[in-house]
């Protein structure tokens, strides 16, 4: 080494590694140090909070001349930044576990969504729509991490939260917080709508049966250098960190537990989902070994899963024997057989199989379901709780305050039980010394603490208290007492038990504050808020739950009542009545909204209206969610409410635009169109956009039968739509003097937002309201010109054919809402052949060719009776048929292509004769010759294996033409009946295949 080279690297060493907190990102790309800097024992910022760091610095806003804000520019600096935090992620082994610890949700969803972009997964497509098994390793590993941390986040998300005290107010750090609360809001609520999507693509990657890869630093750096020149290596089977399958399915089957297990709470038939995973895991476990390199799983709380399944998942064998205790105890408490329980409990202090804990959490249960109003659990909980505290003394534990709360009072009733526990908690025939002693002792404690003579009898004669006391022990024990005794100590001032203090105000607080976390009777919750203010009047106990939240609109009215009583009790009603709603909890939301309309009628005109408002929203759920699925209308009282209240003109009354959007959806789904036509006021058609679109909906309908000329309201309609998927542009002269054209996706041209409309679909079930606005879209779709493959759709032809400005209409916003609108259509009715041709349509024209030929034999299938029945012919067009052919085609299969060839009005046998040439076919050729039933096919098929010297296969075509009913001299009805027949078996074969 030269002695410059040796000064040279001396300088370099000697360099600081940790950079000024000032320009540490500059730092750290002008040195190439990253590595390094994450090589140390314990990094300083550590990487989870260089990842932060990065992330910020890249997605800060920039500000032009004009002092306006912009979005985060596209420069070489923030994709060097983006990839920075990539690297470090890459460097954590994309742990989730250490980026959720560590990360925030938006922070994560960020740095996902740039694995995402780098890892080519195309923007805008539903990664349920993508074919995993296709997909390059990384770019698969990439979607099933993002997907996993999906469903992680919905799960975490759903556990209670224990709110941070709050320290002394800061303006800007309050405004912070808020901000990424409202993001992560913004957040939770797109990854819940993706939810069963997200699960889908979870559920389709344990059906991969090869290893999978996920970028490391040195894939992330080959990336950033020349992406055109390794893109092959990245997305090759030997790039990146090796995950292996087993390792994969692991992860998986624990997350989609965990998320099924989530879902049980509102659909208990999802449990057995849960537990099928939850024990392939466990399997999976022991394959791979608990020292996995890249699966980390908690093998404690899988354990507990696995337990809570046990017990949560009905057994298929009825009799109790050969059912687990767990399962024996849930059964009896979900069927009220509380006997039972006790019994199961007394039998337990013998085997000690069930947990402490587990028996705590009934006990737990049961005191729950007293304190909302079953006085008849009282004593159900004594008995469990006095069972409990006898296991509690046979360990060696200490009494429980709960038994010596409920034991203040003691009657003979009590002490007859608690004997009998007593004596079936311990066998005497096989006597343990430590078990005698420590129930001895007890009974010899319950003595003392009993101030009735006659109780003490009762237990001292008790045959079990004789077999363990010896002689002395008893007499010292009966001393003892006559001491205590009132009669010859009536100087002495009896010593006050440690449980007759009572509790501190701070944990009666924390008590009463549980029960009004818990309850839903209106009337409990008062009296609650009444002692807690009868406590302190320091305390604001709205904000007891963050789970209690109510509308924007309304809060700034109830927060603004004096009586701080008064504003707890609204508020809390309101935020419990919502949230049973949104649970489908009718019956409970019902009693705490009447509740709180009595309350408020008295002093709030204005929240009475908003009661009376929110009312009639909960009895359009509770109609829609009963009676209504079945088709039963709606009785005429509510039809009345609902236009009452969008013909309501009352000032000054907070709405929630989520009332008028129900209420025109509620008037459209049961046809109530003359109204929305004809009875709306004027000034509701200007001031509620959501009664302005159901009134053109209507008329629209309406208007359907007519001529062409006279839908002048689907113009409207269409102008409307077409400028709620507008965008607003501006222009803007860059450095060098040239003008250009930003798009901003957001647009307040429409009377709403996109989104909002969307919104608004999805609340309406009338096939034909659906079919409109299905078309409509379908319409706009195909009016821009770069469009190779239109979709067709019923009732198209009311649209118009052109729009004058076609670079103002997000037209990639248009095909999202398209492909969102065709799979909620679908859920409505699956079997609806024109939204299953729409639905094949689109995989056709974005070349999904197997998928598309799926959706068109489905459609076939479905009006035809699984083919038994002629197709329609307005079903399979020829435009139908030919993209099937074009299906086939690309799938290679060309013996499929010939035969559809016949179906179309006018058979073409060029593309027939073309596709049998082809002799490298997908499909079993040969096999299908028995479905061709015109002859020049068939002919032609016997000069071609000639030509080529098939013998086999000329002998099969031969023997198909020789059949009878093919025969030309037939009469055209067997001709037709010999094509059915032929057309009936082939598109039956072909569903087998495709379904």
């Amino acid at each position: 080494m030269s002695a410059e080279a040796a000064d040279r690297e001396a300088a370099t060493s000697s360099r600081p590694c940790t950079p000024p907190q000032t320009c540490w990102f500059e730092f750290l790309l002008e040195e190439s140090l990253l590595e390094k800097h994450l090589r140390k024992p314990c990094p300083d910022p550590t990487p989870v909070e260089l990842i932060v760091q990065f992330l910020e610095q890249a997605s800060k806003p920039s500000v032009n001349e004009q002092n306006q804000v912009q979005p985060p520019p596209d420069n070489k600096r923030n994709r060097i930044l983006k990839l920075l935090a990539l690297k470090v992620a890459a460097h954590l082994k994309w742990d989730l576990d250490i980026l959720e610890k560590s990360l925030s949700v938006p922070v994560l969803n960020m740095l996902l969504n740039e694995l995402l972009c780098i890892s080519k997964v195309p923007p805008g497509t539903k990664h349920v729509d993508m074919d995993m098994a296709t997909l390059p390793p990384t770019t698969a590993m990439a979607i099933l991490l993002y997907n996993r941390w999906a469903i992680r986040t919905i799960v975490q998300s759903s556990f209670p939260v224990k709110q941070a005290k709050p320290g002394p107010p800061q303006l800007s750090v309050m405004n912070q917080i808020q901000q990424e609360k409202e993001l992560t809001e913004n957040i939770l609520k797109v990854l819940k709508e993706q939810a069963s999507d997200s699960i889908l693509v979870l559920e389709a990657a344990l059906k991969l049966n090869k290893d999978l890869y996920v970028h490391t630093m040195r894939t992330l750096d080959l990336l950033a250098v020349e992406p055109g020149m390794v893109n092959g290596e990245t997305e090759s089977s030997t790039a990146g960190l090796k995950i292996k399958t087993e390792e994969m399915q692991c992860q998986v089957c624990y997350d989609l537990g965990a998320a099924y297990f989530q879902q049980g709470s509102t659909n208990s038939a999802v449990y057995e989902k849960a537990r099928e995973k939850f024990f392939r895991t466990k399997e999976l476990i022991a394959e791979i070994g608990s020292l996995s390199l890249h699966c980390t799983i908690d093998e404690k709380r899988l354990a507990g899963y696995c337990q809570a399944c046990d017990v949560l998942v009905s057994s298929s064998d009825s009799t109790s024997q050969q059912l687990t205790p767990y399962s024996q105890v849930h059964i009896c408490l979900r069927s009220g057989n509380y006997q039972e329980v006790i019994k199961i409990f007394i039998e337990d202090n013998l085997t000690f199989n069930l947990p402490v804990q587990f028996r705590q959490s009934v006990l737990r249960e049961l005191f729950q379901k007293a304190q909302q109003g079953n006085e008849a659990l009282d004593e159900i909980c004594f008995k469990v709780c006095a069972c409990n505290t006898v296991r509690d003394i046979l360990e060696g534990r200490t009494i429980s305050i709960q038994f010596n709360q409920l034991f203040l009072r003691p009657n003979k009733e009590k002490i007859d039980f608690l004997l009998e526990v007593c004596s079936r908690s311990i066998n005497l025939e096989k006597p343990s010394d430590s078990l005698e002693e420590n129930m001895a002792a007890f009974l010899k404690n319950v003595c003392l603490g009993l101030e009735d003579l006659q109780y003490v009898f009762m237990i001292s004669s008790h045959e079990l208290f004789i077999t363990l006391l010896k002689d002395e022990e008893r007499k010292l024990l009966v001393d003892q007492m006559r001491k205590r005794s009132p009669r010859i100590n009536l100087c002495i001032k009896p010593v006050t038990s440690f449980y007759d203090i009572p509790a501190s105000a701070s944990v009666n607080i924390g008590q009463l504050e549980h029960q009004l976390i818990l309850s839903v009777d209106p009337w409990r919750i008062r009296q609650i808020l009444i002692e807690l203010h009868g406590m302190t009047s320091e305390r604001q106990f709205w904000t007891v739950s963050n789970k209690w939240e109510v509308p924007s609109v309304y809060s700034g009215v109830i927060l603004g009542i004096k009586d701080s009583l008064t504003r707890d009790l609204v508020y809390i009603l309101m935020a419990k009545g919502l949230h049973c709603s949104t649970v489908k909890d009718f019956s409970h939301a019902k009693q705490l909204f009447a509740a709180c309309l009595e309350l408020v009628t008295e002093f709030s005109p204005k929240l009475r209206q908003v009661m009376l408002n929110e009312m009639l929203l909960l009895d359009i759920y509770t109609h829609e969610a009963g009676t209504g699925q079945s088709g039963e209308r709606p009785p005429s009282d509510l039809i009345s409410r609902v236009r009452g209240y969008l013909e309501m003109r009352l000032p000054d009354i907070p709405l929630r635009q989520v009332v008028a959007e129900e209420c025109v959806a509620f008037m459209l789904n049961w046809k109530e169109n003359e109204y929305l036509t004809l009875q709306v006021p004027a000034f509701l058609l200007q001031n509620n956009p959501y009664v302005k679109l159901g009134q053109l909906l209507a008329a629209t309908i309406k208007e359907l039968p007519g001529p062409k000329e006279s839908r002048r309201t689907a113009k409207d309609l269409w102008e409307v739509v077409v400028q709620i998927c507008s965008v607003s542009s501006q222009h803007k002269r860059g450095n060098d003097g040239r003008v250009s054209l930003i798009k901003q996706r957001e647009s307040t041209l429409g009377i709403m937002y996109r989104s909002e409309l969307l919104s608004f679909i999805k609340k309406l079930r009338e096939p034909l309201v659906l079919s409109i606005i299905l078309s409509l879209f379908v319409k706009l779709h195909n009016v821009r010109e770069d469009i190779v493959n239109d979709i067709t759709a019923e009732h198209i032809s009311i649209w118009p054919s052109s729009i004058p400005n076609l670079q103002s209409v997000d037209f990639e916003a248009v095909a999202i809402t398209v492909k969102e609108l065709v799979r909620y259509a679908r859920s409505i009715n699956p079997n609806n052949h024109s939204w299953l041709i729409i639905q094949a349509d689109i995989y056709f024209a974005t070349n999904q060719y197997s998928a598309a030929l799926h959706y068109y034999l489905q459609a076939g299938a479905v009006c035809s009776d699984f083919f038994n029945k002629a197709v329609p012919p307005d079903v399979y067009t020829d435009q139908v048929i030919k993209r099937m052919i074009k299906c086939c085609s690309l799938l290679n299969c060309h013996t499929q292509v010939a035969i559809l060839c016949q179906f179309l009005r006018e058979i073409d046998y060029k593309t027939a004769f073309k596709s049998l040439q082809e002799q490298n076919s997908h499909d079993a050729m040969d096999s299908y010759y028995d479905y061709i039933w015109d002859v020049t096919i068939l002919e032609y098929l016997t000069y071609l294996h000639h030509k080529r010297g098939e013998t086999d296969k000329r002998q099969i075509a031969i023997k198909a033409i020789g059949q009878t009913e093919l025969n030309a001299s037939n009469p055209e009805e067997v001709l037709q009946l010999a094509a059915q027949r032929r057309k009936k078996k082939f598109l039956q074969a072909m569903a087998k295949l495709y379904f």
